[in-house]
């Protein structure tokens, strides 16, 4: 399974981020083999004293793609959910200040969390989708995914360029505003509408 990921795809998170770029095409990075479902906890690494949580849409692709027309996308993937992209800020920072890689920051152990995946024909259009984030009962970050910069079947057909999609592959289709650090303790509830689909705590 591969997981794919796309950067700075609500422009309100960009400024947020103070990310000044225009950009023409996804920015896509990946994340290793990284993911924690089912519930269960998330452990703060030792590595970072700033992780933050960037609450995504997740879709699943279900069928083999290559070089998929954006006119087709939509039949590469009938399931949808909430996940968490971790990333631990403080190491994005410094290594984007020196020009270096950073896939550490983005790709650690567990720090792909996702909820539980439903069919888009019970949770609505995917482009339609309104989801959010609670952390000990307080909605901290909400979005739609009729806000993004580039829709899910731009990213499909942009990402099945250079990669072939095979069933069971994750895409995280980018976060919207309000991302912010968690610590021991905290209880993360992520729904898509007014259905929760991912809940586990920070140990």
């Amino acid at each position: 399974m591969k997981i794919f990921a796309v950067g700075m795809n609500y422009a309100a998170h960009n400024k947020e981020q103070k990310n000044t770029l225009e950009l023409q095409e996804p920015v896509i990075f990946m994340k290793a083999d990284s993911v924690l479902k089912d519930g269960k906890p998330f452990f703060l690494p030792d590595f970072s004293s700033e992780i933050h949580y960037e609450t995504e849409i997740v879709i699943k692709i279900c069928r083999l793609g290559k070089n998929i027309a954006e006119e087709f996308a939509s039949r590469y993937y009938d399931e949808a959910t909430v996940g968490i992209d971790f990333t631990a800020r403080d190491i994005q920072r410094r290594f984007k200040s020196l020009g270096l890689p950073w896939e550490i920051c983005k790709a650690f152990d567990n720090s792909a969390v996702v909820g539980k995946f439903l069919p888009l024909t019970s949770i609505g259009n995917a482009q339609q989708l309104p989801f959010h984030l609670d952390i000990n009962g307080q909605t901290v970050q909400q979005g739609n995914t009729q806000q993004m910069i580039f829709t899910i079947d731009k990213i499909i057909a942009f990402v099945s360029r250079f990669f072939t999609l095979r069933t069971g592959d994750l895409i995280y289709t980018g976060t919207p505003e309000g991302v912010g650090p968690v610590k021991i303790g905290d209880h993360l509830q992520g729904y898509v509408g007014d259905k929760l689909l991912l809940d586990f705590f920070v140990r």
